[in-house]
């Protein structure tokens, strides 16, 4: 009699665990899933259903980008998008890539209140970038300017010699495949890409004259392909006015009439996972984690992956002269 009342006092005493844990399971369960949902949703902060500011960034080498022009086109058919902040930190890129963007953010000034605010670099194609707005915005060391267009080649014919390696080739033109690694460059090559690079820059300039409201002899002085501080570009009609993001929303309010106090959301342009269905992008959303929800951030983990970034035809980007001595360790930028 004693074994069965022992018996059962186990048994109920396992069914109270079993169901702790089911219910336990069953709540967690729950709150991954809400977890996940908030995430997708949004709902964990401003959302761009509602009325704010749209924050687009513009970093690295620019490059064309057809899903960046994409979310461009959407912010500008959005009604609740009622300013841009254009916020830059690049050195520039290929003119065509530039180009692109370039139009794509024309359109969209016409359309909504814009301002740029350019960070730590705004150069070349990202100079270009900066001006599509009605209003720039720089730090007072932040790097600007670099109006010019280049292409590079080189030529290893003299190490080809030396290994005893010897190319032919045969073309149509004396133009074809000039210029090569393979042989010197011809004067008519040479002024062949001149008169290239002549169209694209006259071009360029032509874009920072009309921008920002300056005579064009006065650009072509100024674009020598230099480098200006944002302090100095000030000086010299390239940018409106010194200071951060605080400055750019003060002049959206003040000067546009953006409502004050609006949230300032950053657009992304569209991953691949977002094209998915939406239980493929739910089951990643919750193979992720929690990163978003109600159990607030577990962690953060950042994983920088270099970009490999081909640049064909012209550029327009500024390089850094790598005059820092590798034993120094002092600098803030590298």
């Amino acid at each position: 009699m004693s074994f069965d009342a022992d018996a059962i006092v186990d048994r109920r005493r396992l069914r109270r665990k079993v169901t702790f844990w089911r219910v336990a399971a069953f709540v967690a369960l729950a709150l991954l899933l809400g977890g996940a949902l908030v995430g997708l949703s949004g709902l964990g902060g401003p959302s761009k259903r509602s009325d704010h500011i749209a924050r687009i960034e513009i970093s690295g080498v620019i490059v064309d980008d057809r899903k960046r022009i994409e979310m461009i086109e959407k912010i500008a058919k959005s009604d609740a998008v009622k300013g841009v902040i254009l916020s830059i930190n690049s050195p520039g890129g290929s003119t065509t890539g530039g180009e692109a963007l370039y139009v794509a953010l024309r359109e969209l000034a016409g359309k909504k209140p814009m301002t740029t605010l350019i960070g730590t670099l705004g150069a070349s194609a990202g100079y270009m970038t900066a001006v599509t707005s009605d209003h720039v915005i720089a730090r007072h060391n932040s790097l600007t300017g670099s109006i010019g267009v280049y292409i590079q080649f080189g030529n290893i014919k003299g190490l080809l010699d030396t290994l005893g390696i010897e190319v032919n080739v045969v073309k149509s033109g004396p133009l074809k495949a000039q210029p090569n690694f393979f042989e010197p460059t011809t004067d008519a090559a040479k002024a062949n890409l001149q008169a290239v690079i002549d169209d694209s820059y006259d071009w360029f300039v032509k874009i920072v004259a009309e921008r920002r409201n300056l005579d064009e002899a006065k650009v072509r002085n100024l674009a020598n392909g230099g480098i200006y501080s944002g302090v100095r570009a000030k000086s010299l009609g390239l940018v409106d006015d010194l200071g951060g993001e605080n400055e750019a929303i003060a002049w959206l309010e003040k000067e546009k009439g953006v409502a004050e106090d609006l949230p300032v959301i950053t657009w992304s342009p569209r991953s691949e996972l977002d094209e998915l269905p939406f239980a493929s992008q739910l089951a990643n959303a919750l193979g992720q984690g929690l990163s978003h929800g109600l159990l607030g951030r577990i962690g953060d983990a950042k994983h920088i992956v270099p970009a490999a970034v081909s640049l064909d035809g012209l550029v327009s980007v500024w390089h850094a002269p790598e005059t820092i001595n590798d034993n120094d360790t002092t600098g803030a930028d590298r």
